[in-house]
């Protein structure tokens, strides 16, 4: 009997979704309850069918990347405007690894023990430090939406393609001094570092640089949060170092930041 009700429940799932798309095809992982990538598990095609609902978004386009701890998905809300949407695994151990970027951080100081626990507190974690930064100013996607392990965000980009990161942009010492003043206002406007800050999370659009990827950032409170900032100083200057821009002393950066 119960096999029946989930399967009878699936199905109501897929016409909603297949209505909101207006009829579009809607991707791998809304059919027949499959899986893709270990993401659109049912209890993720029950969030995104809550966020329809709740007229967050009205229909799901494919994947635009994909990393070990999460997938993005181009979504589009009730107005044509396209939305990021971070779906974080919560079949995956890696989340196990995150651990040392959440104790420690005040703000989350109750840590349930489970991975789905870990992987909704940390979904929770990224939307408050993308809230955070973009309240304060600094350049990073708009958070819309956060519940269980997907993540509702601003667009960066065009037509469902994302916008280039520094990793495959060409660069010059503009685009440095950008990068530091990123770091800078991190620490001081927003009262974070980023913890993980490199050219695999930095858009460089026509509007400047954007930093995205905040899960791992850290309240300065921390206990680890100044090894953060000289591992993300150190990671940043080495990249562009590479690619012939001239950089400061770290550590003279590093003291120019913390003072």
């Amino acid at each position: 009997m119960t096999d029946i009700i989930s399967k009878k429940l699936e199905s109501k799932i897929d016409q909603k979704l297949a209505s909101k798309a207006k009829r579009k095809h809607l991707p791998d992982g809304f059919k027949k309850g499959k899986v893709v990538n270990e993401v659109l598990d049912k209890p993720t095609v029950m969030t995104l069918y809550k966020m329809i609902t709740d007229h967050i978004i009205a229909y799901v386009n494919g994947p635009i990347s994909a990393g070990k701890e999460s997938v993005v998905f181009w979504g589009v809300d009730e107005n044509d405007i396209s939305v990021a949407l971070k779906i974080y695994l919560v079949s995956t151990s890696n989340f196990k690894k995150r651990e040392p970027y959440i104790t420690g951080d005040p703000r989350f100081s109750h840590l349930k023990k489970g991975t789905k626990n870990l992987v909704y507190l940390w979904a929770r974690k990224e939307f408050r430090n993308l809230t955070q930064c973009f309240d304060a100013g600094i350049p990073v996607p708009e958070p819309l939406y956060v519940t269980n392990n997907v993540l509702a965000m601003n667009f960066v980009g065009e037509n469902g393609v994302p916008a280039k990161s520094l990793l495959v942009s060409e660069v010059d010492g503009d685009d440095y001094r950008q990068a530091i003043t990123i770091i800078k206002d991190l620490y001081h406007k927003a009262k974070l570092v980023h913890a993980d800050y490199s050219e695999y999370n930095i858009f460089k659009t026509a509007n400047g640089l954007m930093v995205f990827d905040l899960g791992s950032a850290v309240d300065l409170r921390h206990p680890n949060s100044n090894n953060f900032l000289k591992r993300d100083i150190y990671n940043i200057s080495r990249f562009f170092v590479k690619r012939g821009v001239t950089v400061k002393d770290q550590d003279v950066l590093f003291e120019e930041i913390v003072k």
